[in-house]
């Protein structure tokens, strides 16, 4: 493909996934962008990485041209808002534009008198400029800046800045199947896919820059598992021996789940539970390349689901990694910023509750239930936390393993909980505590 055709795909894609969202739907970018390619298989890698490039681009700096494009009083369309990014994110001149947008063959319509006047004005703007208000120059939702600048003060640049930057590829070594990290760090040197292990995960191998991981031998061998190095720390949380019974309450995918096997050495139960039917099935076929035998799935109905009962007060670990706004991930996951709103996270505050309550039952006296999630909001996390030690006085904090402590939240009254962010950490922004029955 051309880039002129380039240009085009993404100006189609972004209308796709415009239309999605006017339509109430919740599709992520990334499902939206994997549908896409698969309905053009004529697409090489290379065209599929540069349509991809721009798209998250776009979605990375929305609130910037946004506010451009509203200051110039026209209306937004996908088409306009790909034409803004090119001239103010990429530097492009009206020739550029001009020879982009030039009627050819599967490439855009040529550029309109209007279009023509926009790009004259705005070709010597930077995309930020202290004029912008907040949201517009951090890239967030205008509702949340308030938020995120009491959590933040006067780190709140510095944060932002890591929260739209392009995230690491980390991996997490499979000790079912590669016992030590150093010969997987090793095997990728022979690929050329040079990595070091993590600053804080033991685990951990992040890659210089992106590759193709998952069409390796290594890959299919079960070595290793894409996750993120504070992914990996919420699941070694849950500290459970060869023997133990573990409930991963919200598995999803099982990212989790799978290192707690590995974590079991396949001895003991691990129970992986999941109200979305799709993303459970995903499990077995990672369970079978890792190696975990000890694992079994079930689905369920809510998170009130009569099964549940069945389980009251017999498990040793329950790790609740919670349905979230995800604002932990948004250096991964940039659309979540603009298809989330207030309404959405009352609404996703509400649930946490109702799941946090109902997986409680499920700790035996003396076990212990691990709350996580991926974002950065304290009503999602230490004011869950609270709520619940004063609901479950039989629960309390327990203090966190000394070795991630420099993570520590330390909040009057309950203790230290887990809370980590990308500027800080270099990890995404994942939350988590440690509840003991009593």
């Amino acid at each position: 493909m051309r880039p002129a055709a380039r240009i085009a795909a993404t100006t189609e894609l972004l209308e796709t996934i415009h239309t999605k969202w006017a339509s109430g739907s919740r599709a992520p970018a990334d499902a939206l962008l994997n549908d896409y390619f698969k309905a053009r298989r004529f697409m090489g890698s290379k065209d599929r990485g540069s349509v991809a490039e721009l798209l998250y681009y776009i979605l990375r700096h929305g609130g910037s041209v946004q506010w451009w494009i509203e200051r110039a009083q026209v209306e937004s369309t996908p088409r306009l808002i790909v034409i803004m990014t090119l001239v103010l994110g990429y530097n492009h001149r009206l020739a550029d534009m001009e020879a982009l947008f030039c009627g050819g063959q599967y490439g855009p319509a040529p550029l309109t008198p209007d279009e023509i006047a926009l790009i004259t004005a705005h070709e010597n703007e930077e995309l930020i400029t202290d004029a912008m208000p907040g949201w517009a120059k951090y890239n967030i939702p205008e509702w949340l800046e308030p938020r995120l600048r009491e959590l933040f003060g006067d780190n709140m640049e510095a944060e932002m800045a890591a929260l739209n930057a392009v995230a690491p590829v980390d991996l997490r070594v499979n000790t079912l199947k590669c016992p030590d990290r150093a010969d997987l760090i090793m095997e990728l040197d022979k690929l050329g896919y040079y990595g070091a292990p993590t600053p804080h995960s033991p685990l951990g191998v992040r890659l210089q820059k992106r590759h193709p991981v998952f069409n390796t031998q290594i890959f299919r061998d079960g070595w290793f598992e894409m996750q993120d190095e504070g992914s990996q720390i919420i699941a070694a949380l849950v500290d459970a021996q060869s023997g133990d019974k573990v409930i991963d309450f919200c598995a999803g995918a099982g990212g989790k789940t799978l290192a707690i096997a590995a974590k079991m050495e396949n001895k003991g139960r691990l129970l992986a539970w999941d109200v979305n039917e799709k993303r459970l099935h995903q499990i077995k076929k990672r369970l079978a390349r890792a190696g975990a035998d000890n694992v079994i799935t079930h689905l369920l109905t809510s998170e009130t689901d009569q099964h549940i009962k069945r389980h009251k007060e017999s498990a040793d670990w329950v790790l609740v990694d919670a349905p979230c706004s995800g604002s932990g991930t948004w250096r991964r996951n940039p659309d979540l910023k603009w298809r989330s709103s207030a309404t959405d996270l009352a609404e996703t505050i509400d649930l946490q509750r109702r799941i946090l309550d109902s997986a409680s039952r499920l700790v035996k006296p003396g076990g212990r239930l691990i709350y996580a999630t991926c974002s950065l909001l304290p009503e999602e996390n230490i004011d869950q936390v609270k709520r619940f030690i004063v609901d479950h006085p039989d629960f309390r904090v327990e203090p966190l393993p000394e070795m991630w402590n420099k993570h520590r939240l330390w909040s009057e009254g309950i203790g230290a909980c887990l809370q980590m962010s990308p500027h800080r950490d270099e990890t995404d922004g994942f939350f988590g505590a440690i509840l003991q029955r009593m």
